[in-house]
């Protein structure tokens, strides 16, 4: 029960940060993209890869609560691939269809190399 309510706390704060950023990038960058949610994603993918191999290679003695509060509340309440799907479906039924497959292929490419990025980083920690 106590990692439920950890993973149901690190979501609500993950979900305000997610809030936070993207619309401070909109603000920044304008809506014309989907930038904000590119920028949460390739973030919260960085901070997955990161954070992943610190607390379960590096620190494989930290509590599991941690790991359930970090992994999979604040960052499955951060990242938004959900968001990203609906924006990229958006775009395909305004008629761009460049500015869609630019979308994935971004969100793809750029996701799985800051991923990639998180484990490298962790494991040199």
């Amino acid at each position: 029960m106590a990692n439920t309510i950890l993973i149901f706390l690190g979501a609500g704060i993950g979900g305000v940060f997610r809030f936070w950023i993207s619309n401070f990038i909109y603000w920044f960058a304008g809506r014309q993209f989907p930038y904000g949610t590119l920028v949460v994603n390739v973030s919260g993918c960085f901070l997955m890869g990161l954070l992943f191999v610190l607390l379960l290679e590096r620190f494989d003695s930290a509590a599991p609560q941690l790991r359930a509060l970090l992994l999979i509340g604040f960052l499955g309440g951060y990242t938004t691939f959900s968001s990203f799907s609906i924006e990229t479906l958006n775009l395909f039924e305004n008629g761009a269809w460049l500015s869609g497959f630019i979308n994935m292929f971004f969100s793809v490419v750029l996701c799985i190399g800051a991923t990639w990025l998180g484990v490298i980083g962790g494991r040199q920690l």
